[in-house]
């Protein structure tokens, strides 16, 4: 190849000195040497045209090769990199940009050269215009099935936005419950691979895990079975190229819907997206009782805190209460004082301490 393509230099090298000698040869012959040759000065110009040319082809003929070569192996490499689907949707968009660039720059082909530079402009925007926005919505260009099922959504809960359930929130459990208050409107679209993710779990060789993907697969029969609200299982393919979460945040994007976890980095990077996302655990937190400093209340205390001397116990909710000075109380049902309370991003914890009347008859009991 690199042989063909440096006789083709060459080739075209002598061509273009031909060229320039035929356009100048008027001038050229009036150069005393030439002059001096009478009339074989034609041949000897076009000759010398001829080999000049070839010559330069020549040697520049490597240096182009090289730089050529470079250049094709460097837009090979990045088209091996992009995803099949990204070069199809960018070739479309290309297309219709250059389109709509042709009719709008038309008008202009009788302002000389300021129009020729501005319809190239122009159909350098549309072009990039019409490949940004087709690599932006390759999802609903390349798969038509994804745009219907969101106009099936909208046509069927103009109001309700679909609520895609996450598999930490399935393992969880609590979503069944809050579905059957009725606080949640909308369908539930449980995504094929959150189900594919979920078998996986169920299939475990560890004890736990496979314990963890059964109950999910339990929660999702009873969602199915006994809640009287819209249940879809959504099986088409997102992208097989990217991971699950990313998967859910894609698809609440294609869906116009909201991802339901309480995955606590997934509820971030979904923040960073503009995802709107339904978090169980901070749902919990809000629904817990509003604890104030002063307030009175009994607890069991059941083991040790960090610090000296501390005893720690929990609410019906799962509340943690750290009892100053409630280590000698362990195993023993106390009355505490309200002192303090701290909100985390893991919950809720409230400092107590004992309340004086309560010491003498929870020591004797303890006794």
């Amino acid at each position: 190849m690199d042989r063909t393509v440096r006789q083709v230099l060459i080739l075209a090298g002598a061509l273009l000195g031909l060229l320039t000698v035929f356009q100048n040869h008027a001038t050229l012959e009036t150069w005393p040497v030439l002059a001096s040759l009478g009339p074989h000065s034609s041949g000897v110009l076009l000759t010398a045209g001829v080999v000049g040319g070839g010559i330069v082809g020549f040697v520049v003929g490597p240096v182009i090769i090289r730089w050529a070569s470079r250049l094709i192996s460097w837009g090979e490499g990045r088209l091996q990199r992009t995803p099949p689907q990204d070069l199809l949707s960018g070739a479309i968009g290309l297309i219709v940009g250059l389109v709509i660039a042709f009719f709008i720059g038309a008008p202009l082909g009788g302002l000389g050269i300021f129009g020729a530079l501005l319809r190239v402009a122009i159909s350098i925007a549309c072009g990039y215009v019409g490949v940004s926005v087709s690599l932006r919505k390759k999802e609903e260009f390349l798969r038509p099935q994804n745009w219907l099922a969101r106009v099936k959504h909208r046509s069927s809960t103009p109001d309700a936005k679909p609520k895609i359930l996450d598999t930490s929130v399935i393992i969880d459990g609590r979503i069944a419950d809050i579905c059957q208050t009725g606080f949640l409107e909308g369908p539930l679209v449980i995504p094929g691979f959150v189900l594919e993710e979920l078998r996986h779990i169920a299939d475990s060789a560890d004890v736990l895990k496979r314990n963890r993907g059964r109950r999910g697969l339990d929660i999702l029969n009873r969602i199915q079975k006994e809640l009287h609200m819209p249940v879809q299982v959504y099986e088409r393919e997102v992208d097989p190229n990217l991971e699950v979460d990313s998967k859910l945040l894609k698809l609440a994007k294609l869906m116009e819907g909201k991802v339901v976890t309480n995955d606590f980095n997934l509820n971030k990077v979904a923040e960073l997206q503009g995802v709107p996302v339904l978090n169980i655990n901070e749902l919990a937190n809000a629904v817990k009782p509003v604890v104030l400093p002063g307030e009175e209340m009994v607890v069991r205390v059941i083991k040790d805190g960090k610090e000296v001397g501390q005893g720690i116990g929990y609410l019906d909710d799962g509340t943690m209460i750290v009892v100053d000075g409630g280590r000698k109380f362990i195993g023993v049902t106390v009355q505490v004082v309200v002192t303090s309370v701290l909100q985390t991003a893991a919950g809720r914890m409230i400092f107590a301490k004992l309340k004086p009347q309560s010491v003498g008859l929870d020591v004797s009991e303890a006794r």
